[in-house]
C-alpha cells in the first residue's frame, strides 16, 4: 500500500507552487457561514481543470454553497473526504503579505472583519491537491472517492444543511468519512486518536422576563439584569455540584444582552450559552439543570416564568477505533511514527460526524500541526506553547505554509488510499 500512496504522491513537489498560490488566495478571500459563495465557485474552477475532469460529477449548492465531487475509479471501496469552507467575523493582525482586508456585511446587516481564523482554508487547499493527485494516478488505486466542500461549520449547521438537502441521495454511499483540521502544533505532524476526541455542542438561549422602571427607583420594577447576573452566578455550579466528577462537561454563558439607556430598567435579558461534553445523558441532565435554574431565579425575583430553548446541536465527534487504527498506519508509513502522535480529547466541537451519521459510517479525523516544527519543539520543551502559539480563531492565527500544506496533502492521501490503494 505504500509504494501505491508513494507513486500518487510523487507529483507533489511539482504541486507545491500551485497549492500554495491557491492557500494564498483562499486566505485574502475569506466568507463568512452560508456565504461561501466565490470560495465555492474557486473549488470548481479549480476542479474543472483537474485530470478527467469531464468525467467527474460535480453536485454544487448543496445545504447552501456545499459543493461534492464525485470520482469513479471502476470497483473497490467508497472513501468520502470533508473540508469546511467558512471564515470567522475575525479581524486579521497577522503582517502576513496574503492577510485578508476583507469586510462584509453579516446576517444581521453589521460590517463586520473576515478573517480565515480557524484554518479551513488549509483544508480546502490541501483536500484539492489530494484529489488532484488522486486523479493523476489512477492507476495506483480503485474505487470512488467523494470529495464534500462543505460550508457553515463555524455556524454549526453547514453538514446537517447539506445532509438535509439530499447530500445522502446525490452521492454513492462511502464506505469511510475522512477529515482534517490543521491546529496549534509542529508542522509536519499529525494527531489521531480512536473514540471521542471532540465534545459534542448544545447551546442554550434563557429569556429572562423583569418588569421595566426607572434606574432611580429599582423597588418598583422587577430588575432582570441583576436576574441575569444572579444567575450566571448560579449556572457555574451545575459541573461543580451536579455533575459527576468522573464525567467531562464545560458549561459556558457567553453572551448577555439587555437594556438600552443607563437609568431604564428593562423588560427583558437574554442569556445564551453552551454546554460541552462526551456524553448525550450529561448534556441532557446539564440542560434540565440550567432550565430549573432559571425558573428558580424567576421565582425567586417573583418575576414572570423565563423563557428556555436549545439550538446549534453537533454530535460528539467520535472516532471508529477500526477506521481509526487503518489511518494510524497509513500515517505512520506516509509520515514516519515518531510524527504521528495522540490526539488529546477537547472540548471543542465540530459538525464533520454529521456526514458520516447520514449514512451511520465509520469516521476518523484528526489533526495537523500549524507552526514552525523547531519554534515549537523550543516553547514545549519550556511549557510555554500556548503562550508563544495562537489558537485556532485568534487574529494572529497564521500557520506556516510549508511543510504544513504538504502534510495535510500528504495525510489525506495516505487515509484515503488505506482503503482504495492497490
Amino acid at each position: 500500500m505504500s509504494s501505491s500512496t508513494a507513486a500518487v504522491l510523487a507529483p507533489l513537489p511539482d504541486l507545491r507552487p500551485w497549492v500554495e498560490d491557491l492557500y494564498r488566495h483562499l486566505h485574502a478571500h475569506p466568507e463568512l457561514s452560508m456565504a461561501e459563495h466565490e470560495t465555492a465557485a474557486r473549488v470548481v474552477q479549480e476542479i474543472s481543470g483537474m485530470p478527467s475532469a469531464e468525467a467527474l460529477e460535480v453536485h454544487t449548492g448543496i445545504g447552501g454553497t456545499g459543493v461534492t465531487v464525485v470520482a469513479r475509479n471502476g470497483e473497490g471501496p467508497t472513501v468520502l473526504l470533508r473540508a469546511d469552507m467558512d471564515g470567522l467575523p475575525v479581524a486579521e493582525d497577522t503582517g502576513l503579505d496574503y492577510a485578508s482586508t476583507v469586510t462584509t456585511t453579516n446576517a444581521a446587516g453589521e460590517q463586520v472583519p473576515v478573517m480565515h481564523a480557524c484554518g479551513h482554508d488549509t483544508h480546502v487547499a490541501t483536500l484539492l491537491a489530494a484529489l488532484r493527485l488522486l486523479l493523476e494516478g489512477r492507476d495506483h488505486w480503485g474505487g470512488t472517492v467523494v470529495a464534500v466542500f462543505q460550508p457553515a461549520e463555524e455556524q454549526f449547521n453547514g453538514a446537517d444543511a447539506m445532509v438535509a438537502d439530499g447530500l445522502a441521495d446525490l452521492v454513492p454511499r462511502p464506505d469511510v468519512a475522512l477529515g482534517q483540521h490543521v491546529l496549534p502544533g509542529a508542522a509536519g505532524s499529525v494527531e489521531v486518536a480512536p473514540g471521542p476526541i471532540m465534545a459534542s455542542c448544545d447551546d442554550f438561549r434563557i429569556t429572562l422576563h423583569g418588569r421595566g422602571g426607572h434606574g432611580s427607583a429599582p423597588h418598583t420594577a422587577i430588575d432582570p439584569v441583576v436576574m441575569a447576573a444572579s444567575l450566571v452566578l448560579r449556572l457555574q455550579t451545575v459541573v461543580a455540584r451536579q455533575v459527576s466528577p468522573q464525567a467531562t462537561a464545560v458549561l459556558t454563558v457567553g453572551r448577555i444582552s439587555a437594556g438600552t439607556k443607563t437609568n431604564i430598567i428593562p423588560e427583558h435579558a437574554v442569556l445564551e450559552g453552551t454546554v460541552r461534553t462526551y456524553d448525550a445523558a450529561v448534556a441532557a441532565h446539564c440542560l434540565e439543570v440550567i432550565e430549573r435554574s432559571a425558573r428558580a431565579e424567576a421565582l425567586a425575583w417573583g418575576a414572570p416564568e423565563p423563557g428556555f430553548e436549545t439550538f446549534d446541536h453537533l454530535p460528539v465527534t467520535d472516532n471508529e477505533p477500526g477506521a481509526t487504527e487503518r489511518v494510524r498506519g497509513a500515517l505512520e508509513v506516509e509520515l514516519g511514527a515518531d510524527r504521528v502522535g495522540d490526539f488529546t480529547p477537547e472540548m471543542g466541537s465540530e459538525d464533520f460526524g454529521a456526514l458520516p451519521g447520514a449514512w451511520g459510517i465509520p469516521s476518523c479525523y484528526w489533526g495537523f500541526g500549524a507552526f514552525d516544527a523547531d519554534a515549537w519543539a523550543a516553547a514545549r520543551e519550556r511549557g510555554t506553547e500556548r503562550q508563544d502559539f495562537p489558537d485556532n480563531h485568534s487574529p494572529h492565527f497564521a500557520p506556516v505554509l510549508q511543510p504544513m500544506l504538504d502534510t495535510g496533502v500528504r495525510a489525506m492521501v495516505a487515509a484515503a488510499m488505506a482503503w482504495i490503494g492497490r
